[in-house]
């Protein structure tokens, strides 16, 4: 691996603005909207591409699913 030596004052400049990323991404993760079970199999139900079996799967593993409408 190789060393690059910048002044500390572009270190520190960089530092906060990774620091702020953080924060800020953080944030907007955080908020992303989610939609409710019966909101997304409706939504794929209105495009007619899914069989019902696929619609029940999917109904079943977003229920069970750690990532899901709090």
């Amino acid at each position: 691996m190789s060393n690059i030596t910048i002044p500390k004052t572009e270190y520190l400049k960089l530092k906060r603005q990774a620091e702020a990323y953080k924060r800020l991404s953080g944030r907007f993760f955080e908020s992303v909207i989610k939609d409710s079970v019966e909101e997304v199999i409706k939504d794929f139900r209105k495009t007619s591409l899914y069989s019902q079996e696929f619609l029940s799967d999917l109904e079943s593993g977003l229920k069970k699913s750690s990532f899901r409408e709090k």
